[in-house]
């Protein structure tokens, strides 16, 4: 095996081949050079790993289980396996780059840390992080999905998190990202922008892959152990990528593991019916990088949209913009209601709520399950669906 043949840095400008950089205001540059090189020295420090990881394993509750799940495997005829990041402290995989981040604001000297959430997963877990760094926490939300999300907004409230509702625009994820993007450039020398997925400037996106890439390696030695083999298909659910490039790093030199990244369909194919920056896509610049943006007939990033608020920004992590380019991971798409479908199947066969985020990886490993009998298939199931009963209820029951 190849060391690194897939799963590369960045160039010191923060490029995935075509993909990702760093598109500032000459004001901000310098300030994100100084977290860049925070970071790389922080990222190999011993007494800052041995902080975090105890933090992940003795807060937030990792090694998080990969679980075969017996009963999905015995109805679709593939043995079906599922990393549990819905088990995590908070409910999902963002406590693990929300610890990190917070930590490096933490030791970099930063009072506060500000952040935007679609689904509130990112935004409980950065409140929570928040709380226990003993930093105040300025989460910016679209108006939508305060409405949408109401537990998880109550969460934040309760962790002390100070919650800014967005009115402009789709009033969702990509007007709370431009949001809080504007508050940080106002307050960058005391408050670090603790961005949710693996989007962004560089160097970002470096930065949520490196505390995302625990899911991988958990993940592939729980497969050696429990199945005896790797899977031979991975997949995860795709909006920035932050989940699915935390497992994916785990394989990426395993070429005989087959990895695909699930994009949201939502309700077709036409602009503003979904979030699949992959697949309908063209190259772009959004929020300081370049990436597959969805964009209208004018070049501007076009509204997103995916019954998975998590999902519905217009762009995807570069990382996963350069995957794409060289063929190694394959990027399709789930439809609301294939989502929906896989909500209520995983609940009703294994006893398991997924999020509606994570619902889109599921039905797809199902579909993976029908096409492939007899294979290994590993979902990561990156949230649970506590979030998203009230909706699911009221919209689809």
């Amino acid at each position: 095996m190849e060391t690194n043949k897939y799963n590369i840095m960045p160039t010191k400008d923060g490029f995935y081949g075509n993909y990702g950089g760093q598109f500032l205001p000459e004001e901000l540059k310098a300030e994100f050079q100084r977290i860049c090189d925070a970071f790389l020295f922080y990222k190999d420090d011993k007494d800052f790993n041995s902080e975090l990881n105890n933090l992940l394993k003795h807060y937030a509750g990792r090694p998080s289980p990969v679980y075969y799940a017996k009963n999905l495997s015995s109805k679709y005829g593939a043995e079906i396996y599922l990393k549990r990041e819905d088990l995590n402290h908070t409910g999902a995989h963002k406590i693990n780059h929300s610890l990190g981040e917070a930590l490096l604001a933490k030791k970099m000297g930063k009072t506060k840390l500000i952040a935007e959430t679609g689904a509130g997963q990112h935004g409980v877990a950065i409140a929570t992080a928040a709380a226990i760094m003993g930093l105040d926490c300025d989460i910016y939300m679209g108006a939508l999905d305060i409405i949408k999300e109401k537990p998880n907004v109550e969460r934040m409230k309760i962790l002390g998190a100070n919650i800014v509702s967005v009115e402009s625009g789709t009033k969702t994820l990509k007007e709370a990202v431009d949001e809080a993007f504007v508050a940080y450039s106002k307050e960058y020398q005391t408050a670090m922008y603790a961005i949710g997925s693996a989007v962004g400037p560089h160097p970002f996106p470096m930065i949520i892959e490196h505390f995302q890439s625990v899911i991988g390696r958990e993940a592939r030695a729980q497969m050696l152990e429990l199945a005896g083999a790797l899977p031979d298909f991975v997949t995860a659910c795709i909006g920035g990528g932050s989940n699915a490039i935390g497992i994916f790093s785990g394989f990426l030199e395993d070429e005989s593991v087959q990895i695909f990244g699930v994009e949201p369909l939502g309700k077709g194919e036409k602009s503003g019916e979904n979030a699949a920056s992959m697949t309908y896509g063209k190259d772009g610049i959004i929020h300081g990088f370049k990436c597959r943006l969805l964009q209208d007939s004018d070049g501007h990033p076009a509204n997103a949209y995916s019954v998975a608020s998590g999902l519905d920004y217009p762009g995807v992590g570069p990382k996963h913009c350069y995957l794409n380019e060289i063929g190694r991971v394959k990027y399709d798409v789930i439809s609301d209601k294939e989502a929906i479908n896989a909500f209520y199947e995983l609940s009703k066969t294994e006893g398991i709520i997924p999020a509606l985020e994570s619902s889109h990886a599921v039905a797809y490993g199902i579909k993976l399950a029908q096409k492939n009998p007899n294979k290994k298939i590993l979902i990561n199931l990156s949230g649970r669906g506590d979030k998203d009963i009230e909706f699911v209820l009221k919209q689809f029951a």
